[in-house]
């Protein structure tokens, strides 16, 4: 007679990865799990049409779409990457590499040419995203890191280079949660509750520093360099899944993006990280399949968290480690996924876990 075995997976963090949560008094109010992740180390990538995991976007907006004097040309060429060489002989190379947005100074048929990059996958719930983004010093362009499903559920960090001010160290980033409250109002979410502007204690065209989002059920965070800028809550944090999109675009109108700019704009990204739950039922299926117990050593691992005055934890990325992404994407050219590994990738968790007991 013939005997079926359960699977039984041999890994680290078969259960997932462990976010610490705080409230408004900084105290410890719990763990956060997220059993998904996509990792994208765009300095290490050669080429940006064979990624498995980003898709470059190409399209048309009119001015009038666009809201602006000018339209957006928003095409494939704009999304480069300039990869690290194993040993980069000057610093300067090593600051200039990882993947660029581009936007152009002269517009063609009345739109500027433009950039934008997505996520392959949609089924991003709650999570933590994390981007390490080098803004451009060029006058005239908007910076975007955000996650979206559609206009009235997204959630947004935007950089308005126009808005640097070196002068006075004024650097502000506007922090926005898309709402029905916001379309109402012409797409103008700075008239609704909806919108900090925060001000960065660093000048972000200098160097690479890490933008991050943590989207939980009813409340949003919003950091820089692990420091938090704001916290959102309230009936217009989503409550469906989306994925994330790297953008940086200018519509030439003065009350947003200006531009466009003087010279070409690039807005460099070192890396990606996102760690979230998905919204698909054969996820859930394959984290059961590995799951066999979360209160196991090493079952669940913790995500390490850049805070301010320590970068050090950008560097750590767990698929560089043996047995921590098992049934995971991997960022890389074609045939960076194993074949086994191309799942449909749906909710594996239909609800927020926590790891405190409750």
């Amino acid at each position: 007679m013939w005997a079926f075995l359960p699977l039984v997976v041999l890994a680290d963090c078969e259960c997932g990865y462990s976010l610490s949560l705080y409230n408004n008094s900084n105290s410890n109010d719990g763990f956060a799990l997220f059993t998904d992740l996509i990792e994208s180390k765009f300095v290490r990538v050669q080429d940006i049409s064979q990624n498995t995991d980003w898709v470059r976007q190409a399209f048309n907006l009119t001015d009038d779409r666009a809201r602006g004097p000018y339209g957006e040309m928003f095409a494939v060429e704009n999304v480069v990457v300039s990869p690290m060489t194993a040993q980069p002989k000057e610093d300067q190379e090593a600051a200039a590499a990882g993947l660029k947005l581009v936007v152009h100074s002269e517009p063609v048929e009345n739109m500027i040419p433009v950039a934008e990059i997505d996520t392959h996958r949609l089924d991003m719930f709650w999570g933590t995203f994390r981007a390490s983004m080098k803004m451009t010093e060029q006058k005239g362009t908007c910076a975007a890191f955000f996650w979206y499903f559609n206009d009235t559920q997204e959630i947004d960090m935007e950089f308005l280079s126009k808005d640097f001010n070196s002068s006075n160290s004024s650097y502000p980033v506007n922090l926005v949660l898309q709402s029905r409250e916001a379309v109402m109002d012409g797409f103008d979410a700075a008239k609704t509750s909806n919108f900090v502007k925060a001000y960065l204690p660093f000048d972000p065209t200098e160097g690479f520093h890490e933008y991050r989002i943590d989207y939980l059920p009813g409340r949003v965070f919003f950091y820089a360099d692990g420091a938090v800028l704001a916290e959102m809550k309230g009936s217009a944090v989503p409550s469906s899944p989306g994925h994330l999109i790297l953008q940086h675009w200018s519509n030439g109108n003065k009350l947003w993006s200006g531009g466009p700019p003087a010279e070409d704009a690039a807005l460099t990204v070192k890396y990606v990280k996102a760690y979230f739950n998905s919204s698909t039922i054969q996820r859930q299926k394959d984290w059961h399949g590995r799951c066999k117990d979360v209160n196991a050593a090493n079952a669940v691992c913790r995500i390490p968290d850049v805070t301010p005055g320590d970068y050090g934890p950008a560097e750590w990325f767990f698929k560089d480690h043996k047995n921590m992404t098992n049934n995971q994407t991997i960022s890389g050219q074609s045939g960076g996924v194993k074949p086994e590994m191309k799942l449909v990738w749906w909710l594996v968790m239909g609800a927020f876990l926590f790891l405190n007991g409750r």
